[in-house]
Order: structure tokens, then sequence, then C-alpha cells
């Protein structure tokens, strides 16, 4: 009790005199790609978005306190794949009630976003103000403050606005007014600070804040309207999870694509990857051909389950994953899109239609975990991209609508009010009800391939967090992509272009039609706790992550 009544005191008194030195100002201290320690960690996009979050933890902060600060910096040192109003599913392990839980951080279609509006125009446009989802970063990060946090708003802000007054764009001292207004409406609220978080929120989607950017929509043919705006919350939800080997994998609900990870494991449950060996041929195939059967009951089934009846349960299940694990030749890379028939326990879908979209080009993200020496664990996966200014508020809209679809009676087609299926998908491991692995991906319909590798590292190849994050990754485009639903590449496998030349020939001699890369395959961020209780923070350094912990 009295060691609670210290740290309580500790974090008042942050709270209170809370000041900024040297890690925003020196490129010098700036982050690197991987870190360890005892006290706090985290691993993320921008090296001073990481050392934000890192000075958050370093003076009493926790892990939702660090997170919120990282994220926010983010929205600055990563806008091309982050912006202020875009959006942030985020998981978070709180160790005090030792529960899981999800912050559902992504927007609805606005209430005039309908499927016959778009269908007019010709489909979900890629760019500009009409795919905007209504904003849903700033009140995820609001919520996360509030439930888990201990710091204001005041506090964790005072970095972006560092990093915005330095006015390197011209909508940097734009956003930075819009903050330091919302912060303004936070200290209306006297010492009661949840009171304070939520003045700062209602002025963003409620108050004065709310009509400028409706009215500015207005005036530009966007689709969000106040009414929009000021019915927006952050929902609580339960995470989705599947027990494998002796871990339990924790994602968001399927108006996320997480599910599919999950699928994927219940699938190489059949496997003893150990066995075969890391990234061996035979490794590389099972793992591809399991997520290319999961891939397909994505494109098939998942959706906002508040709108459409999702069958999760069965498609997590054992029975269900044994009927499709026989779908696996492990002498031929399949050709073809497999989705599973879940409602009628059968193994293929009869008479599958298969459609199309106008297609569009993979966006980027940006990654965010966070872990602290209590015990709680952030893990979140911030984006928002493509989209447009909204005037004078420095606010950036992102065009998340395009991950919907406008084929009637399709789960994920459009609709008022509705969260479309994005591929943002941070994921959390336990084990022994406490955590050990948190990944964040940024790379569109790759994030959980290379999210599955990273779990796969830690639990059957026991690899530590750098050597995950340095390890050679390997994916699929076979699969209906997210963003105005491309055609699916047939039997395509991405690869690293460093593994090895027999690895390289044996998938091909498999079937699999390989496509070596040069590039990064996506840009994982990880912290691993290991066995000792040491933090291991690492980013992929051919992304562009970054980590620091102490």
């Amino acid at each position: 009790m009295f060691r609670q009544l210290q740290t309580w005191i500790w974090r008042c008194l942050v709270s209170a005199i809370i000041v900024w030195g040297s890690p925003l100002d020196a490129a010098d201290s700036l982050p690197g790609s991987e870190a360890t320690g005892r006290q706090g960690a985290v691993s993320a996009g921008g090296a001073e978005a990481v050392a934000a979050g890192i000075e958050i933890l370093k003076r009493g902060g926790n892990a939702a306190d660090s997170a919120a600060a990282t994220i926010l910096a983010l929205s600055v040192t990563d806008s091309g794949g982050f912006c202020f109003g875009g959006e942030v599913p985020i998981l978070v392990y709180d160790a005090r009630r030792k529960v899981v839980e999800v912050l559902s951080g992504q927007g609805t279609a606005p209430r005039l976003a309908t499927r016959e509006h778009f269908v007019k125009l010709g489909g979900i446009p890629a760019t500009g103000l009409q795919s905007a989802a209504v904003p849903a970063a700033f009140d995820a990060i609001v919520t996360l403050l509030d439930r888990y946090g201990t710091l204001r708003l005041a506090d964790v802000a005072e970095p972006t606005l560092k990093l915005l007054d330095r006015a390197e764009v011209e909508w940097h001292p734009l956003l930075a007014r819009s903050l330091r207004r919302m912060i303004a409406a936070e200290a209306s609220g006297g010492a009661d600070r949840s009171r304070g978080l939520r003045l700062a929120s209602d002025y963003f989607y409620r108050g004065p804040l709310a009509r400028e950017l409706a009215k500015w929509c207005e005036q530009h043919d966007g689709l969000i309207c106040y009414e929009d705006l000021a019915t927006h919350v952050t929902r609580v939800e339960e995470p989705l999870s599947v027990d494998y080997r002796g871990h339990t994998v924790c994602k968001c609900g399927t108006w996320t694509q997480g599910a599919y990870l999950l699928q994927t494991l219940r699938l190489l449950e059949g496997f003893d990857l150990a066995a075969l060996g890391h990234n061996q041929p035979e490794t590389i195939h099972v793992t591809l051909e399991a997520m290319k059967l999961a891939l397909a009951d994505r494109d098939v089934y998942y959706a906002d389950p508040l709108f459409v009846d999702v069958p999760i349960e069965t498609l997590l299940a054992k029975e269900y994953a044994s009927l499709r694990r026989a779908l696996i030749d492990r002498e031929r890379a399949s050709l073809e899109q497999r989705p599973g028939d879940p409602r009628r326990g059968k193994a293929l879908l009869p008479d599958l239609e298969n459609r199309k979209g106008l297609g569009g080009p993979i966006h980027d993200t940006t990654t965010c975990a966070t872990a602290d020496g209590w015990g709680n664990v952030v893990v979140a996966t911030p984006s928002g991209w493509s989209g447009v200014q909204a005037g004078e508020t420095g606010i950036w809209l992102g065009t998340r609508l395009q991950s919907f679809n406008t084929w009637e009676g399709h789960p994920n087609c459009i609709a008022p009010g509705k969260r479309p299926r994005i591929t943002l998908t941070p994921t959390l491991v336990l084990k022994d009800a406490k955590p050990v692995l948190a990944v964040s991906v940024a790379g569109g319909d790759g994030q959980d391939q290379a999210g599955l590798q990273a779990v796969l590292n830690h639990i059957e190849f026991g690899l530590s967090a750098a050597e995950s994050m340095k390890a050679v990754r390997f994916g699929t485009n076979h699969h209906v992509g997210s963003f105005r639903q491309t055609a699916p590449v047939l039997g395509s496998l991405l690869i690293h272009a460093d593994a090895p030349p027999a690895t390289i020939q044996t998938l091909e001699r498999l079937g699999h039609k390989v496509q070596p890369s040069s590039g990064a395959l996506w840009a994982p961020s990880a912290i691993r706790i290991n066995t000792s209780g040491e933090f291991e923070a690492a980013g992929d350094i051919r992304s562009g992550r970054h980590a620091a912990a102490f």
C-alpha cells in the first residue's frame, strides 16, 4: 500500500511539473532500431515520436501515457502514413485489472456516405475528401489516457507541440493552434483529470472545432457533418483470441483483418513448425498456404459485427480449422482462392462469386508499442493518408472509406454509421496471462503477414525481438486488396531478396510465383518481454522503425 501511495504521489508530481529536454532537440540522442531495458520501452515509427514516448516513461508516466504521446507525435513525424484526423485501433493490457481490452479507434462512414452515392460516382475515391471517415484517432487517444493513463492531454501533447512549433510545413502552426485550443478546453475542467479530458474531446467532436470541421466539409463537398462528429464514440471491446502452443494471441474484432492471423494459427497447429526449422522452404510453404486459406475467409466474411453477423466463433474453431487444413497440399502451392463455408461446416464455399474493384495503391501506416515497469502494455496501429487538410484547422482527414466496397449484399458493403473492415491490426501475445510480445506493423494487407511471422519467430523459434525484425520475411498478394478491392495475384509469393537462392528455387518448384524483393516488405515494430523480465524493443531498420528502452 505504501509503495502504491508513493507511485501515486510521484505521478501527480510528474503531471504537475513535466517539462521537456534534449530528446527532441539533439539528433545524436535520437533512438536507433533496437534497445533493451527493465523499466520501460517504446517501439514505433519516427525517431522523435519514440523519443517522446520514452521521455514520458522516464518521467513517471505509464504505458498508456507513453502511447498517447507517441501517437500524437507520429501525426507529425510520420504524417505521410498517419494524420491527426485518421484512425488508430489500440490493444491495451491493464496490469492492475489483468485484462486485455480493445479501443476501437476507427471512425464510421458519415450519414451521407451511402452505397447509392458512391455507385453514382463510379466507386469510392482513392483520394480526396469524399472518402474520409469520421476522424477517430483523437478520441481514441483521449479514451486511452482517461481509462488507463495518469497524465493530462497537456502533458502528453507537449512533444508534439514542440515538433509543430518548428513550422517545417505550412499546416504545422495551424494544427498546433487547434491542439492548444483543445488543451485550453481541458484546463477549464480544473483539477479533475477525467473531466478535463472529456472537455478536450467535446471541443473536437461537439464544440467549436467540430462546427468548423463540419462547415469546411460542407463548403468543399465533403460528407462529414456535425452530427457525425457529435455522435462519435470510442468503443471499448473485448479482443478476439486463440490459444497457440501455450500462448494467448489477442487481436481486434472483425472490423479489422486481425482475426485471419488467429485463423492462420489454428491451421498451423497441425504442423510441427519448430521441427521444420525457421524460414526453411517447407515452413514457408505451409505458412503461406495457411495464410491463403485464412485470407480467403477474410475477404468473404469479415466486416463490422455491429452491422452483419460474422460467424467468428466457427471461423476460429479448431473443428473448422481441421476441415480447412486438409486443403493444404504440402507438395504444391494453391493457385485458387478457396474460402470455406463455416455456417454449413464445409471446407469449401460452393459457387464463389469472384468480384474485384477498381484497385488502388497499397498505402502506408505507422506503428506504436509501449510497455512500462508496472506491467502495462499498449500496442496500436495509427493510420490515415491521401486525404485533405481541413482548412485553417490544420487537421488532415484520411481516406479510409476506400476499405469498404459497394457490392450489394457483401458484409463489407458501405453503409452510414458502419466501420470499414480495415487492415490496421495490432497484436498482443500473453503467456501465463501476462504479455510477452507486442507487435505493430505498417503495410496494408501485409500487416498481419509480417505480424504472424513475428509471433511465430517468438513462439516457435525463440528469436529475440531484434533477430525477428532482421529476419527474412515473406508474404502474398493471393487475396482481394483492401484498397478499392484490387484483384488477387494468385500464387504470388513475396520474399526478401536476400533469402538463400536454394530456398527460392525450392519454393518455385512447389509452384509458388516467387517475387524477390529488395525492399522492406512491410514495417514491423515489436516489444518482447523475455523470460528474465527484460524489455527487448526493436523495429525493422529497413523500413525506418525505431526503438528505445531504459
